[in-house]
């Protein structure tokens, strides 16, 4: 473990150690301000959030969730719903074209988001996607195997991920909207 940051003095214990760990793997934050470190590129992810703020989640056993790993990929809309009941500390943004996951860790992070990749696809269901989750968490703490914590087991979009949605309002409609506001 390198020297404790002078970036996190005044986080609470459970937000200052766990972004210790990324700054233990991946270095010195590339932005820092008094509320969050941010990484941008490091290792897999398009980039890591570390907040002063945690937040406690209770699935599939109570921890704080306080490191967010991003990654440029596109989820369809008929989706959104099955991700919201599979993990709410898994967020999809469709403009941007990027999901991310909010744990204390990356591991966990790794786990979320390859489940994510598995209900999209439809290899698996919200139910085995969280059943599948509570039983890595528990033989990672056995020290068995956890494929889905090693990495990510699918390729992110890298940058072609938006879905800037489809214009319902012309041009013309627009600008005779603004002839009536006069």
């Amino acid at each position: 473990m390198s020297a404790k940051s002078v970036h996190t003095e005044g986080w609470p214990t459970e937000s200052r150690e766990a972004a210790q760990l990324v700054i233990d793997k991946y270095g010195k934050p590339s932005e820092i301000t008094e509320s969050q470190l941010v990484w941008h590129r490091p290792g897999p992810w398009k980039r890591i959030v570390a907040t002063k703020a945690f937040f406690d989640h209770n699935f599939p056993a109570p921890h704080h969730d306080s490191i967010e790993s991003v990654i440029d990929y596109r989820v369809p809309p008929e989706k959104f719903s099955e991700l919201a009941a599979f993990d709410g500390s898994v967020i999809a943004e469709r403009t941007v074209g990027e999901v991310s996951a909010r744990c204390h860790d990356e591991q966990a992070n790794f786990l979320a988001l390859n489940l994510m990749h598995d209900i999209v696809t439809g290899a698996k269901s919200v139910d085995e996607a969280r059943a599948y989750y509570a039983k890595e968490f528990v033989d990672y703490r056995r020290k068995k195997p956890t494929p889905y914590m090693e990495g990510l087991r699918f390729a992110p979009a890298n940058g072609s991920a938006a879905d800037p949605d489809i214009r319902l309002i012309s041009d013309a409609d627009l600008e005779r909207a603004k002839r009536e506001g006069e």
